[in-house]
């Protein structure tokens, strides 16, 4: 931290007090004129007695206006506070969000610094990668395959997601820019929704803002053609305030008439991590999930 300076300011010159004179007022005496003493009021009436039982019925109504307005005060205060959902009367329907568990971020390693401090010039993720794939959301059957060898998933797994033209291209310029490992994990839901998640590590963040940004992640259309998905554009449904600070995002959507399922993806820039973010169901993989799955999944990296 650098060390601040303090301004040096000339002392202010003491002011002047100026001390008033205090003179002796002159005390002009008036005649004094004597006023007769006020006639005696006549005695006043005896006050009747009221009646203790209306005195008590005015008491008892006077208690009950107090409760029901304390009452009625914080009934509406407990409601302001509530969720809509929580009001009977005022449920909605679900939105579609999914439940996913409490999320926190594993412990870095000591003295690392965090991803997008100052000082971690290449943007490096020092906790354990594996720790920071999204889990997966409460009532969801995890998908076996994508569980690799120690949390570790070979390269020939994720690029199976891929049009079969597209992976030997792939694959060498995974090589070609120092891919490390992949972290990953996938699910699916009642719906049919089946999500997987992939977090490819590089050595630096400048890497992976290269294969982001010229060749996997383009603004138009994703760079890599996902298997089984027809034509993508992007998403510009996608709200906007759910983007991460320090995370790029482009975000995508198969275009109708849908192959045989809908297919979402999302891919992130990270820091030295790339994330792909890939969901598809039959019939139309709903909007609601999908965002809520990459908002999540961005603030794990942030």
């Amino acid at each position: 931290m650098s060390e601040q300076q303090q301004d040096t300011q000339p002392t202010a010159t003491e002011p002047e007090i100026i001390t008033p004179q205090i003179t002796t007022p002159v005390v002009v005496e008036q005649p004094q004129t004597l006023l007769p003493p006020p006639p005696e009021a006549p005695p006043l009436p005896p006050t009747p007695p009221k009646d203790r039982r209306v005195l008590r019925a005015a008491l008892r109504w006077t208690a009950a206006v107090v409760v029901f307005a304390a009452v009625g005060a914080a009934t509406a205060y407990g409601i302001t506070r509530m969720e809509r959902t929580d009001v009977p009367g005022l449920a909605t329907e679900s939105d579609g969000r999914w439940d996913y568990p409490a999320l926190t971020r594993p412990p870095l390693p000591s003295g690392s610094p965090e991803p997008f401090a100052e000082t971690n010039k290449a943007g490096a993720h020092y906790a354990d990668l594996r720790a920071l794939v999204l889990p997966a959301p409460e009532g969801a059957t995890q998908d076996k395959r994508l569980r690799g060898s120690d949390g570790w998933l070979a390269t020939k797994e994720f690029l199976a997601e891929y049009a079969s033209e597209e992976r030997a291209e792939f694959r060498q310029e995974l090589v070609d820019n120092g891919l490390r490992h992949i972290a990953a994990r996938g699910w699916r839901t009642e719906d049919g929704t089946h999500t997987r998640i992939y977090l490819l590590h590089f050595d630096t963040a400048a890497v992976v803002d290269e294969v982001f940004s010229t060749d996997i992640a383009p603004y138009s259309s994703p760079g890599r053609v996902v298997r089984g998905a027809g034509a993508s554009v992007f998403d510009e449904d996608f709200p906007e305030p759910a983007r991460i600070d320090d995370v790029q995002r482009s975000v995508y959507t198969e275009s109708k008439p849908y192959g045989a399922e809908h297919v979402r993806q999302a891919y992130l820039a990270a820091g030295d991590v790339l994330g792909v973010i890939i969901q598809s169901r039959k019939g139309t993989a709903p909007a609601v999930p999908f965002q809520q799955t990459v908002t999540l999944q961005s603030q794990l990296l942030g």
